[in-house]
């Protein structure tokens, strides 16, 4: 039971919260009557706020989230969705919406309590399975929120504002199922409940459990200070403490060469991801208008979900040796996933677009899961976590330059289709950075191979040179 109360109260919230079916048809909703933005205040100058804030917020709300030990930043969380749907359901104007994303960018943020409050009150052996339930729920509600609004839309002719207030509906039922989560005890960081090694029980040839759950991406005896501890079980590290040991495992961690390959790559398809989603259904708005035609953007979100959660699943069956064959596998993804973005730009027909747009989701997911195991199947949680953070931060970091000077009002400011046309070279580029570094792996191996048979030859000539036996007649 008290593992089962808190993954059900958070599969509750995951599946509520992301029950949206407004989200497909956002954009048009702000283009149309109800809002009457114009594309170049909603492209250039409301939307871009959103990519600001989550960079902006994503550390803070990281350390708040292992400080405040989780709750309260899901409370937060919820809070804030119900913020950012009332304000987009009564507010009007451009500066309203920014700070509606601004507050949207908060509760994205805050995804992080979401995704390690389960770690804080159950034991390692259930991590898997848990975080699978979560993900599952939360994907099902995305696709469920984008198949009801497409068939409030289609068949009962709904006015997008009634798909605002369902969704706010929702976001309300999600934000009672925090409140009733058990408080943690413990956090990864700032009240880590460690156990004194010396006193595991654990005769001194056997290691303790809290050993064994430390993984190092490298071969190095180096234990995180926040891992193993003397200390009684309730402390609470200091925060100049926990900055030391996360640059600490920081250094550690991207010392390893195949995590730092990994990592690139998630972080930037991360980049390139966000501005695909964000940006698609203004592709589709001057491909399709929404006041002229009907639109199917439900239908293709629930899809593009399904499809990824489909490859996320086969992603752990595929018969691939990653050591060898990672990078180059990475490298012809990426470009199927450039040649979606080019199609959807340059065809100008909606429904090819919409069916690049499911692939090149579903082409993410796969990979994305494949990049996750890769780098958590040698981390400890902790490093896992801040691996993680690294990570999206970086990819944040990129997106916000991307942002800045393509799409901003304050750059560029380029038209939809060229910005398109640049997000498909972004990712031929990705493709010709991993193709070149599948080269390097591979003629560097093949150099050790020949230096190691050369050795091996060198050794055995000396070896028979020396032998008592080469002077028997």
């Amino acid at each position: 039971m008290s593992v089962l109360f808190p993954t059900l109260l958070l599969c509750g919230y995951g599946f509520f919260s992301s029950l949206r079916p407004l989200e497909p048809f956002l954009t048009a909703f702000l283009l149309g009557p109800d809002k009457n933005l114009t594309e170049t205040q909603v492209v250039n100058e409301i939307y871009p706020i959103w990519t600001y804030s989550y960079l902006v917020l994503l550390f803070p709300i990281f350390l708040a989230t292992d400080f405040l030990r989780y709750k309260p930043v899901l409370v937060l969380q919820a809070t804030s969705y119900v913020v950012t749907y009332v304000m987009l359901w009564k507010a009007q104007g451009k500066l309203a919406m920014q700070l509606l994303e601004f507050i949207f960018g908060l509760a994205t943020a805050s995804d992080v309590a979401y995704y390690s409050y389960i770690y804080s009150v159950v034991e390692p052996e259930h991590y898997q399975r848990l975080t699978g339930y979560c993900r599952s729920v939360t994907l099902c509600g995305a696709a469920a929120g984008g198949l009801i609004g497409q068939l409030l839309l289609s068949f009962a002719k709904t006015p997008l504002v009634h798909l605002v207030i369902i969704t706010l509906a929702s976001l309300c039922v999600a934000s009672v199922f925090p409140w009733f989560l058990p408080m943690p005890k413990r956090s990864l960081f700032f009240h880590n409940s460690s156990r004194s090694v010396d006193n595991s029980g654990a005769s001194p040839g056997e290691k303790s459990e809290e050993e064994k759950e430390i993984k190092v991406p490298l071969n190095t005896d180096h234990f995180s200070s926040m891992s193993v501890s003397t200390e009684p079980q309730s402390q609470s590290i200091s925060l100049s403490k926990v900055l030391r040991t996360l640059f600490s495992d920081f250094l550690q961690c991207y010392r390893c060469r195949p995590l730092l390959a990994w990592s690139l790559w998630w972080a930037l398809a991360t980049c390139g991801h966000f501005q695909i989603v964000n940006y698609t259904q203004v592709l589709w708005e001057n491909v399709r208008p929404s006041s002229d035609y009907v639109i199917y953007n439900g239908y293709v979100e629930m899809l593009s979900t399904l499809a990824g959660a489909l490859a996320a699943l086969l992603a752990g069956c595929l018969p691939v040796s990653w050591s060898m064959w990672g990078e180059l596998v990475l490298c012809m993804l990426s470009l199927l996933m450039a040649a979606c973005v080019f199609i959807m730009d340059l065809l100008g027909n909606i429904w090819s677009s919409y069916g690049c747009y499911i692939c090149f989701r579903a082409t993410y997911m796969l990979l994305i899961t494949v990049a996750t195991y890769q780098i958590a199947a040698n981390l400890s949680m902790q490093r896992f976590a801040l691996v993680f953070g690294v990570n999206t931060f970086v990819a944040l970091l990129l997106q916000s330059l991307l942002t800045l000077v393509v799409v901003d009002s304050v750059g560029l400011e380029l038209d939809i289709f060229t910005q398109f046309f640049i997000y498909g070279a972004y990712f031929s580029v990705i493709a010709v950075i991993f193709f070149f570094a599948w080269l390097f792996k591979v003629t560097s191996r093949r150099r050790c191979e020949k230096e190691a048979l050369a050795n091996g030859h060198a050794e055995t000539s000396a070896e028979s040179e020396s032998s008592p036996c080469s002077n028997v007649s």
